[in-house]
């Protein structure tokens, strides 16, 4: 049975992506969202996001009819949940997007459709999800109470792209799928294959899971290990560029770059969901959060540092007249994307220092979040002509040409420009 309508629940950076893959698959896709903006957006063929290529692919099927967007669910042969997985303020997994998609999509369910959670999400939570919608419709089977032959299939399936190159992963990676029971995975299976030629590859629904947040984890463990040698590097007075360089010329070694901790809403948070389910096994994960997540507070001290000197350095000089430009805000280079920016905390901390002059260049973005308050974004030339100091939160593209010469700024770079 193959599929003619598919509906993508959430329309952010990884639902939009796969919808619109999906209808240039020769797919009719509903797309659901929450947001009116986003919605409306979409309809008119442009987008809300910021992602290369995807602005004319959304043109192209919303011309064409394949895909189109609305607020609430309509019924359809697959559902793809796709919406954010936070964590609450102890580290506990938050699924009450998952829910509310769960029950918003039960009413119009019917015997033979799928459903595939695609939010990264802790172990168990694609069992916990088809018990939501069980409880919302008690007129139809799932997994978890006929097994092969529920009415409703259910499986899990992990998105695994990299911002910036979204719609090409989306379509040469492989993808990890697992179900509740195997009718489960291989109707799953049968979905993706529409559109991804990469290998679809079989497990379950737990495993799954525990792949995404394992792959994540192994990242951000790295990455760790990267920062952790920077600021050692910096306590000994070793340019830490030089020497990742000169170690990774082992042939088995491979240290990444450090830079100002880690962000975005999978490596900076998946970890978590492996810490909340076995906190006394995964030290060495809970570890590595610790000195990820403490970077920015590192980063901070070593520009009041800088600070500090260029005040001695000029008699009278008070704290606020130190002017400070932050380059760069995403939490990586060249997207728009500042979710769990470790450079925003960086902003945030800086700020409350007593050296509040401070103005931000992300050339990605039109305004900064409201958490900033009223710092100014401003353009980098701007920044080179009024900064006393420059100090570089992320690697974009257009930092790594920039010209300081007539400047009477101080540079501190904490992602390596020039490597």
């Amino acid at each position: 049975m193959s599929f003619s309508t598919v509906s993508v629940i959430g329309l952010g950076y990884i639902g939009l992506p796969t919808a619109t893959v999906l209808a240039a698959s020769g797919i009719d896709v509903v797309g659901v969202d929450v947001n009116p903006h986003a919605v409306e957006t979409i309809n008119r063929g442009e987008i809300h996001i910021v992602e290369p290529d995807l602005d004319a692919l959304v043109h192209q099927v919303v011309n064409a009819g394949r895909l189109r967007a609305v607020l609430a669910p309509e019924a359809a042969d697959a559902f793809l949940i796709a919406v954010p997985t936070p964590f609450r303020e102890n580290h506990e997994p938050d699924l009450r997007y998952i829910e509310s998609a769960a029950r918003s999509i039960a009413p119009v369910l019917k015997k033979g459709d799928l459903v595939i959670l695609e939010s990264t999400s802790p172990v168990g939570a694609t069992e916990q999800m088809a018990a939501w919608l069980a409880d919302s419709r008690p007129d139809l089977t799932f997994p978890q109470q006929d097994g092969e032959t529920s009415d409703i299939r259910v499986a899990y399936c992990p998105e695994r792209v990299l911002p910036g190159q979204v719609l090409r992963e989306l379509v040469q990676n492989d993808r990890v799928i697992g179900g509740m029971t195997a009718a489960c995975t291989e109707r799953a299976i049968e979905l993706y294959r529409s559109f991804v030629k990469g290998e679809c590859i079989r497990t379950s629904a737990r495993t799954a899971e525990m792949c995404k947040l394992t792959e994540n984890a192994f990242r951000d463990v790295n990455i760790a290990f990267a920062n952790e040698l920077s600021m050692i590097c910096s306590q000994l007075g070793i340019d830490v560029w030089e020497l990742i360089r000169l170690a990774n010329h082992h042939p088995r070694v491979n240290i990444l770059q450090p830079g100002t901790g880690v962000g975005g809403h999978c490596i900076a948070v998946d970890p978590w969901f492996i810490v909340s389910k076995s906190p006394e096994q995964a030290r060495l994960i809970a570890a590595a959060r610790g000195v990820n997540d403490g970077k920015p507070h590192w980063v901070v001290d070593k520009i009041v540092e800088a600070a500090a000197r260029l005040q001695q350095a000029e008699a009278g000089k008070r704290p606020g007249d130190v002017r400070i430009a932050c380059l760069g805000l995403a939490f990586k280079p060249n997207i728009d994307d500042l979710r769990e920016s470790p450079a925003i905390e960086v902003v945030k901390q800086l700020e409350q220092t007593g050296y509040a002059n401070i103005v931000v260049v992300e050339p990605n973005v039109d305004s900064l979040p409201a958490e900033l308050g009223a710092i100014p974004l401003v353009t980098l030339d701007e920044a080179i002509g009024s900064a006393d100091l420059i100090c570089v939160l992320v690697k974009h593209d257009q930092f790594k040409s920039m010209q300081l010469e007539g400047s009477r700024a101080v540079l501190v770079d904490f992602v390596g420009l020039g490597t």
